[in-house]
């Protein structure tokens, strides 16, 4: 981490609740580690590719399908609601005018209100992190 920049106790706090709130709100764990990936392979977050690939492997993903994540609508790989999840967090992630109305109407084919807004609170939390692991140059350990 570099030493010039520090995050403030107070806020790894208050960031800290926010990821007990997505650890205990019913969100699936592999669509969490999903989001995740995605949105650090969008924002070039070493650290947080590093962390969350090893996390996404331990609940059983895939080498094929973590690979393959930046290409997921290239491939057979994911299912209707994972593609609705990704096509979200893309969409938080490079937020420009707010969310599609394609992509919300999409993710309401194979998710419910309250679930897509459990994805978009995922993908506001780990664009977060993002920042602050990039912002203070965290890097992956060996």
């Amino acid at each position: 981490m570099n030493e010039k920049i520090i995050i403030e106790a107070k806020a790894y706090e208050a960031m800290g609740a926010l990821e007990n709130y997505l650890k205990n709100s019913g969100i699936d764990k592999l669509h969490a580690e999903l989001i995740k990936i995605r949105a650090s392979q969008i924002n070039g977050c070493a650290y947080c590719i590093n962390m969350h690939t090893k996390d996404a492997r331990a609940l059983g993903e895939t080498e094929q399908r973590i690979y393959a994540l930046n290409a997921w609508r290239e491939t057979p790989f994911f299912s209707p609601e994972e593609r609705a999840v990704l096509a979200l967090t893309e969409e938080i992630t490079n937020i420009k005018h707010g969310v599609s109305e394609k992509t919300i109407e999409e993710a309401t084919k194979v998710l419910d209100r309250h679930y897509i807004s459990k994805v978009i609170m995922a993908a506001t939390i780990i664009n977060a992190w993002n920042r602050i692991g990039i912002g203070t140059g965290m890097q992956p350990s060996l």
